[in-house]
């Protein structure tokens, strides 16, 4: 009989997140994962920028960024399998907000409301702008808001450890894709895969990133979340800054950082909800270019290096992660609708939900507010930082 005690559907960062939480924190039953892709060739994480801010305007958020951002500073050394520990090139460079006359007043007073929830940002004069990027065009500038504990590290690498750690942890990567979720009677009873096989167990966890609101469709139960396609754009200036770059925003709502001697931007597509990975990088000459160079003159000259497109899982009501337990399907769990900001809250969900599994209830962070329960009882999570 193919039965487990848990079953995860989707083998991403989440799934390897909360296996590893479940182990870490002593559950002792069978615990399977099915992911389609073994590569992991289109899974979000590998094709996301790999960063982490506490610059958010709702507590929950600062803090489960918080959390991750202390595990990833530690995640060499907890990470390390069979002597091998993971590199992951985490730079804290920082995420820098430049403000006009018009919106300094409300980056202030969301950096105050930050710094409160424990973040540690800094209210910069255009001088001090310019200390930081010298070739910066800062004339339409009344200043800048300064997240000094964000920062970027190697989406890939970080994915890789965590399955690795889950699999030494005796957690069973078994690369199927998963055809639908098996229900009775309101109780959830296992998976069946595209070969027709059927695995079942009394807890199936809903991992499944962009693909999740389809799955989830597959038992009748509505879960809010559509894939979102970001396009990501690598440039090549003929010109390079002078000092390391933090992620900017521009007042416009576009970014860039620095990736070495490149740099990184994007953008969301066209076409967002479908799940088409091509990219189109005219729409960076277009619509992106004209501002950086606006910007600065170093982007007067560059390449587009290469683009690429990767999924949210876009929680279409409030852009808020979905986690926990399902109010109408016993024995269902959702860690899903993360819209953008999934890999810097992984480690974080996947703490929350081994807890929530394991105890019927959250110890270290709360996070009953991201409950599937919120959107009937329209107690949403209202969000206005989402990049």
């Amino acid at each position: 009989m193919n039965k487990y005690d848990v079953i995860i559907a989707g083998g991403g960062i989440m799934a390897s997140s909360l296996a590893y939480n479940l182990r870490k924190d002593g559950f002792t039953g069978s615990i399977a994962v099915f992911e389609k892709d073994q590569m992991y060739e289109f899974s979000s994480t590998p094709r996301s920028e790999g960063g982490i801010r506490l610059s958010f305007t709702t507590e929950i958020n600062i803090l489960m960024s918080r959390y991750s951002l202390d595990f990833y500073k530690n995640f060499a050394k907890e990470m390390e399998v069979n002597g091998e520990s993971p590199q992951i090139d985490f730079k804290q460079n920082g995420y820098l907000y430049l403000g006009t006359s018009e919106t300094m007043p409300r980056l202030i007073e969301e950096a105050n409301f930050q710094n409160r929830c424990g973040a540690n940002m800094k209210v910069l004069s255009v001088e001090e702008i310019h200390d930081i990027i010298p070739e910066l065009n800062t004339e339409d500038l009344a200043g800048a808001t300064f997240d000094t504990d964000a920062g970027y590290m190697d989406p890939y690498t970080v994915l890789q450890f965590y399955a690795k750690k889950a699999k030494s942890m005796e957690v069973d990567y078994i690369y199927q894709p998963v055809q639908s979720l098996l229900a009775e009677n309101g109780r959830i009873t296992g998976v069946r895969l595209e070969s027709g096989e059927e695995y079942h167990a009394p807890i199936v966890v809903n991992a499944c990133g962009a693909w999740s609101g389809a799955l989830s469709e597959t038992i009748g139960v509505d879960i809010p979340v559509k894939p979102f396609r970001y396009q990501i754009f690598c440039l090549d200036l003929t010109k390079k800054f002078s000092k390391s770059l933090p992620l900017v925003f521009d007042p416009t709502g576009f970014y860039f950082r620095g990736e070495g001697e490149k740099v990184i931007t994007g953008m969301p597509h066209k076409d967002p909800y479908s799940f088409e990975f091509s990219s189109n990088k005219s729409t960076f000459e277009e619509e992106v270019w004209p501002i950086f160079y606006e910007r600065s003159q170093l982007f007067e000259q560059l390449k587009v290096e290469r683009s690429w497109a990767g999924l949210y899982d876009f929680n279409t009501i409030d852009q808020n992660a979905i986690i926990g337990g399902h109010p109408v399907m016993k024995g269902y769990y959702v860690i899903t609708g993360f819209s953008g900001h999934g890999f810097q809250q992984a480690p974080a969900a996947g703490k929350g939900l081994s807890e929530l599994i394991r105890l019927g209830k959250y110890e270290t962070l709360d996070l009953s507010s991201l409950s599937v329960e919120r959107f009937a009882n329209n107690q949403l999570i209202l969000e206005t930082a989402i990049h």
